[in-house]
């Protein structure tokens, strides 16, 4: 048990369970979402944290952080992506239509059978990224869809994509914001916001409740993890074995960890979980999931 409470410990902001945790911690996210945004925000209600949307029986389940609403029912979706996916089989990076599906997933679970698409929310998908995915050094990169022939003519959908790239240095965002951003890189408090964000990530790893949470995860993740892989690996020696060469055991063992993946997939896990399970990089489990 001591080891698991040892990770909890370690986690930083930038871990999936702890992000959520501090998200969840209204007056923090009311005053990102307020900053972000240059808006007063009059209250924000929280709808299913870590929801998996599974919109049809066969589709791609969708796996959301934190998913909020506020009083003008807006929503929000709120992510924190540490690495950037790629599909090493086509060399294609995953991000930007994984924005488009979550962005499918959301509206259709928000409109439910006889309402008019009218009825549609406004929504916000924004991504805490310790990275420069478009490699032009903003500190926000906004997204919404207008016209190419006439770039003033905007198409009044209200889905908004966000990029918040934590490494930015262009742009202007307010002290609060590029704060935080500076304590996701580095753990550098400079600001009474980040003071408070980081007594707060004390508080939520001193909560018993939490700590009991993260133990459970750790050992359902051990428990999944040693499943797949006494199923997986008799899966794989078969097959070597049938195919009596060395390179059948590899082969199946390569097997095993992307049936793996595809049942974690499937189970509504983060890829970075999936990754930690099966041993695969994040990358490699990022294409499997875009199969």
């Amino acid at each position: 048990m001591q080891k698991q409470i040892s990770n909890l410990d370690k986690l930083t902001l930038s871990n999936d369970f702890l992000f959520k945790h501090v998200m969840l911690r209204k007056r923090i996210c009311k005053h990102i979402l307020e900053e972000l945004l240059h808006t007063q925000i009059a209250d924000i209600t929280y709808l299913e944290a870590e929801q998996t949307i599974d919109v049809y029986p066969d589709s791609h389940g969708i796996r959301l952080d934190v998913r909020i609403a506020d009083a003008a029912n807006t929503h929000y979706n709120l992510e924190m992506q540490v690495k950037n996916p790629v599909n090493r089989a086509t060399g294609k990076f995953l991000l930007p239509k994984r924005t488009r599906y979550y962005q499918a997933m959301l509206d259709t679970d928000m409109l439910q059978k006889g309402q008019d698409y009218d009825e549609l929310s406004p929504t916000y998908i924004i991504f805490f990224c310790l990275f420069d995915f478009f490699q032009d050094s903003q500190r926000i990169y906004t997204f919404k869809k207008r016209c190419l022939e006439n770039m003033n003519i905007e198409l009044a959908d209200e889905a908004v994509i966000m990029f918040l790239n934590t490494l930015g240095t262009k742009g202007d965002v307010s002290p609060d914001i590029q704060s935080l951003f500076d304590y996701i890189n580095s753990n550098t408090i400079n600001s009474n916001f980040t003071r408070e964000v980081a007594d707060t990530i004390v508080e939520i790893k001193n909560d018993k409740k939490v700590r009991d949470a993260y133990m459970t995860y750790e050992m359902r993740m051990k428990d999944l993890r040693d499943e797949a892989h006494a199923e997986g690996l008799a899966e794989g020696k078969a097959q070597g074995l049938a195919e009596g060469k060395a390179e059948g055991l590899a082969e199946g063992k390569a097997k095993e960890k992307t049936a793996t993946a595809k049942r974690l997939l499937s189970m509504g896990l983060s890829v970075e979980d999936i990754a930690k399970v099966t041993s695969l990089s994040v990358e490699q489990v990022e294409a499997i999931k875009a199969e």
